[in-house]
C-alpha cells in the first residue's frame, strides 16, 4: 500500500516506518521535526515536511503521496507537560487531527490507524484493562486523545473512513537503527539507562508503599517492534475500532531497574522519593481483542529483551540522534 506516516520522525513512527518499508509498502513520512528527528526517518521513505496545524501542508502531502492509508502518530505526548500547559495539546493534538481528517475526506483516503493511549481510561475499574472500560481520562493528554477518537468515530460513521484506535501501554525498546530520544526524557527505561551512560548520577523511585509485591508501581511494557507490527496488521481492510496493546504482564519499577543492572553491568544507584500525584498502582493490558482480530502476537515480551535492545541502541547513539532544533 501507499502509506502516509504522520509523525514518522518520532520514536514509534520511525520504527513503524522502518517495518513498513521492510514489508514492501510505499511509505511517505509527514513531520514538522519540532520534536522528531530527520535522522530517524528511514531513507527508503519519502520525507514531506509539514505541520498538521497548517491544513494546506497535509492536503498537499496526501495529494503528493497518493496515500491509501494514514498512520497518525503526530502529537504532543508528555502527561505532566499537558497539565502545566494544556492549550497547546488541544491545538496540536486535536486541531491537527481534525485538519488531517478533513484532508483525508477531501482526498478520498479511507483508512486511518490512530496512535491512541491507555490514558483515555484514567484510573481503571478492573484489571487487566480491556476495551469495554469507560473512558475517563485524568490528564489533558488523555483527554486530547479521546477527543480525537470521537472526531474519527463520527468521520467513520458519516464519511466511511475506516478508523482503528490503538491504545498503547508502555512503549519501549529499540531496533538496531531506531530508538527513543525525547527532550526532556520522561520514560523509565531510557532514564535508567542514562545512569550507565554517565548522563545522570542515579535514578529516582517515586514511592515504595504501593500494594504490589515490592511496593513499587507495576506497568505493562511493550517492545516497539511489537507495537509497530500491530499498526501494520491494522492496515488490513475491514478492521476498525479500538484495540489495547500490551503484553498482559506487568513489571515493577524495581524489577525494571534490576534487569537494567544485569544488562548493563552497572550498579545504577536508586534513591527513594515520595509518591507522585496521579500514579496508578498497576496498569496491565488485556490485549485479547488485538490478538484475535488483528492476529497480533508480541514476539519480544520478556523484559530482558526489551532492555537489551534499548541499551544496545543507546550505546551506539549516546547523544540520541544529535539533531535537536530546540
Amino acid at each position: 500500500m501507499k502509506v502516509l506516516v504522520a509523525g514518522g520522525a518520532g520514536y514509534i513512527g520511525s520504527v513503524t516506518t522502518e517495518m513498513l518499508c521492510d514489508a514492501g509498502h510505499e511509505v511517505s513520512v509527514f513531520d514538522n521535526l519540532e520534536r522528531g528527528h530527520r535522522a530517524a526517518i528511514d531513507p527508503r521513505a519519502q520525507f514531506i515536511q509539514g505541520d498538521l496545524r497548517r491544513p494546506e501542508t497535509i492536503e498537499a502531502a496526501l495529494k503528493e503521496s497518493g496515500a491509501e492509508a494514514v498512520i497518525h502518530f503526530a502529537a504532543y505526548i508528555e502527561v505532566g507537560e499537558s497539565m502545566r500547559d494544556p492549550l497547546p495539546f488541544f491545538e496540536n493534538n486535536v486541531s491537527g487531527s481534525l485538519n488531517l481528517m478533513k484532508a483525508m475526506v477531501a482526498a478520498g483516503c479511507k483508512k486511518l490507524i490512530f496512535s491512541s493511549t491507555c490514558a483515555t481510561y484514567g484510573t481503571p475499574e478492573k484489571m487487566p484493562m480491556d476495551e469495554t472500560l469507560p473512558q475517563k481520562p485524568e490528564s489533558v493528554y488523555g483527554e486530547s486523545k479521546l477527543l480525537c477518537e470521537k472526531i474519527f468515530q463520527w468521520a467513520e460513521q458519516i464519511h466511511g473512513v475506516e478508523c482503528v484506535f490503538l491504545r498503547y501501554f508502555n512503549a519501549c525498546g529499540a531496533t538496531e537503527k531506531y530508538g527513543e530520544d525525547h527532550s526532556p526524557e520522561t520514560h523509565l527505561i531510557p532514564l535508567i539507562l542514562q545512569v550507565p551512560l554517565g548522563q545522570r548520577e542515579k535514578i529516582f523511585i517515586f514511592g515504595d508503599d504501593y500494594d504490589t509485591p515490592d511496593g513499587t508501581c507495576i506497568r505493562d511494557y511493550i517492545h516497539i517492534r511489537d507495537l509497530a507490527q500491530a499498526h501494520i496488521l491494522a492496515l488490513k481492510p475491514g478492521i476498525s475500532g479500538a484495540f489495547n496493546l500490551g503484553n498482559g504482564d506487568g513489571y515493577s519499577v524495581k524489577e525494571v531497574i534490576d534487569v537494567a543492572r544485569e544488562v548493563t553491568g552497572h550498579p545504577i544507584p536508586a534513591d527513594l522519593e515520595p509518591r507522585r500525584a496521579g500514579d496508578c498502582t498497576r496498569l496491565i493490558s488485556d490485549s485479547a481483542k488485538a490478538r484475535e482480530i488483528l492476529g497480533w502476537k508480541p514476539e519480544y515480551a520478556d523484559l530482558r529483551s526489551i532492555v537489551e535492545s534499548a541499551w544496545n541502541w543507546h550505546q551506539s547513539h549516546p547523544a540520541g540522534y544529535g539533531d535537536r532544533s530546540e
